[in-house]
């Protein structure tokens, strides 16, 4: 791209620039002209207190790739620095009860950018559970309840997921590259290209970037004002105050339900997503906690 597409001069240039003025542009000093910043890269950093080999070159270039582009997605980041505070404190409080490293918080934020959305394989919620997952490790998916929306029990089985993980692999970055292509898949390329790290392995694209978009998260996040984002207490979103409802008998309609309660139907839906029907069919001796705001 030529040098008048980046650049500004302080004198507005308003026709197509001549090759004189290209030449001094080229040789302005940086601090009189706009630039497109580049950021600094940490020199030593770990996932899961598992060192990063940043002095492998390859390494670096892939981890500088993913901080550049999500640092860049500057609209994207902001919204998910502003969403954050509605469920990383969960989320954080989750995993340490189960034993699973803190980083992982930045694997769901890689996998949904901390949003229940669907993937076209089928994945669900937050963690992005399939379903035959999702039933192996106790949520219950049917009609009228998917628990991979929830977010505490969501939260859980992943975290039974990523342990069982790690009894396999011994180590925390060889768990995250295996939460996305799979344990069995991960496995196989260790077998097959007789090696175990993870930074020694020759993967398909998506797995490649996948620890590293991981890692670039976990790097903006932890150091928001070196990549431009300045975010005060005031401009984070936060849920309203709680109150829990407990049922055990069927809810024949929700949206009159929610009104009984004080509330709304999108309200019901907006904090109980795992809800997935107009009604609630519940099995005997089984109950449910229906959140609403106060």
């Amino acid at each position: 791209m030529a040098a008048y597409a980046i650049w500004k001069t302080q004198t507005e240039i308003t026709a197509e620039p001549s090759v004189a003025n290209v030449q001094m542009l080229q040789t302005m000093p940086l601090s009189s002209r706009d630039t497109v910043r580049l950021f600094d890269i940490p020199a030593e950093l770990t996932f899961a207190g598992e060192k990063v080999p940043l002095e492998i070159e390859d390494v670096k270039e892939r981890l500088e790739r993913e901080i550049y582009v999500n640092a860049y997605w500057q609209s994207n980041m902001i919204l998910l620095m502003k969403r954050s505070s509605k469920f990383l404190p969960e989320i954080e409080r989750m995993l340490k009860e189960n034993a699973i490293p803190d980083d992982f918080k930045y694997l769901a934020m890689a996998e949904s950018a901390l949003m229940n959305v669907a993937s076209p394989a089928g994945a669900r919620g937050f963690w992005q559970i399939m379903e035959s997952t999702g039933k192996e490790y106790g949520l219950e998916i049917s009609k009228d309840v998917d628990e991979r929306y929830h977010l505490e029990k969501a939260t859980l089985a992943a975290s039974k997921y990523l342990n069982k993980a790690h009894a396999k692999f011994g180590d925390w970055t060889a768990v995250a590259a295996s939460y996305n292509m799979g344990q069995s898949g991960f496995a196989r390329r260790q077998n097959d290209q007789l090696a175990k790290n993870y930074y020694d392995l020759y993967l398909n694209d998506e797995t490649s970037r996948y620890l590293f978009r991981i890692l670039a998260f976990k790097v903006i996040f932890e150091n928001p004002g070196a990549f431009g984002f300045h975010l005060r207490d005031s401009d984070f979103y936060s849920n309203p105050t709680f109150k829990k409802v407990t049922v055990s008998s069927d809810i024949k309609n929700l949206a009159s339900w929610a009104k009984e309660h004080g509330s709304t139907y999108k309200e019901l839906k907006l904090y109980n997503p795992w809800l997935r029907d107009k009604d609630l069919n519940i099995k005997r001796g089984k109950s449910y906690e229906i959140q609403l705001p106060e």
